[in-house]
């Protein structure tokens, strides 16, 4: 038997405030749908403690489920595990740093049931320092730019969705599982509400510059050819200079010039080469995440699920 509600919550630090996140969830949901929901944290091999706290929480609260990964497998992966073990009429997914606010959740809920399968949140205000918010904005132009693809950069994977949006997702296998893009690439009527953002209660984002970095690479040569597509066309546009610049040299030397230019035909020979060398180095990544993806191996693991006896 379905829940009417399901909420999906990725663990990854802020462990003191995971009870005050299931309190507010709690009371926001039963606003909604009375008892009728299940919360789902799924801690994603957080090593400050999260997963004590969760089977803490889950043997003392009912309607509340805990899925430990066997280690960190990511933010997506572990959204991924947390929609592949319930199934709702309609689920909620959000961060659990309470940036995300449980009572904003009814103004997503209600648009849903007016008959949009897809809602995101749409954040108006975000309460994150100007380096971050530059940097997310950067992110994205970049991203759109090289996948086609337009990502609003205030919207994050605060959403609820629908059961067979739900189920569609379900059905992508592949081993980059960026949860916001899925759901947009599947096509499904989306409508997007604006939301009120609150501070990070506790720590700091896990995602550091690297990663953020390891997570652009990985989602452009994921989602798109668009790249190669690109050095393609770089390559066709140094040859063709290469060779007006040829039938220039020859032109000077049949008119009794001396052809010149030695600093600068090394430094173009250096240049290319390194254009050539990224190029290679583009296909490369592409060749391994086709390698990643036919080992056919699982998103992510899980080691324990808790959950209060009935």
């Amino acid at each position: 038997m379905k829940n009417k509600l399901g909420v999906v919550v990725p663990c990854y630090g802020a462990p003191s405030v995971l009870d005050e996140l299931v309190t507010r969830l709690k009371i926001s949901l039963k606003d909604l749908v009375a008892e009728d929901f299940v919360i789902v944290l799924v801690c994603d091999g957080c090593p400050f403690g999260s997963w004590d706290v969760i089977a803490q929480l889950c043997n003392q609260t009912e309607n509340v489920v805990g899925i430990n990964l066997s280690r960190n497998f990511g933010q997506h992966a572990a959204i991924s595990a947390g929609l592949h073990s319930i199934q709702c009429k309609h689920v909620v997914v959000m961060d659990c740093d309470l940036q995300d606010s449980p009572e904003e959740i009814s103004k997503l809920y209600k648009k849903a049931l007016q008959g949009f399968d897809v809602v995101f949140g749409k954040r108006v205000k975000r309460q994150d320092s100007w380096i971050k918010k530059a940097g997310s904005v950067l992110f994205y132009k970049v991203y759109n730019f090289l996948t086609g693809f337009e990502t609003d950069a205030s919207i994050a994977n605060f959403s609820v969705i629908s059961d067979k949006v739900a189920q569609s997702y379900k059905l992508l296998g592949e081993q980059h599982r960026p949860y916001s893009y899925f759901i947009n690439w599947l096509g499904f009527k989306r409508y997007d509400v604006e939301i009120k953002h609150s501070k990070r209660a506790e720590g700091k984002s896990s995602y550091t510059l690297n990663k953020l970095l390891n997570l652009a690479l990985s989602s452009v040569v994921s989602e798109t050819n668009r790249p190669l597509k690109l050095a393609i066309k770089m390559g066709f546009f140094f040859s063709f200079s290469a060779l007006i610049f040829a039938v220039y040299l020859i032109y000077k030397w049949a008119m009794g010039g001396v052809v010149q230019g030695w600093t600068s035909v090394m430094v173009t020979i250096v240049f290319a080469t390194g254009v050539i060398l990224a190029n290679l180095g583009l296909v490369g990544i592409y060749i391994g995440k086709i390698f990643d993806e036919t080992k056919r191996r699982p998103v992510y693991v899980i080691s324990d699920i808790v959950q209060k006896d009935k």
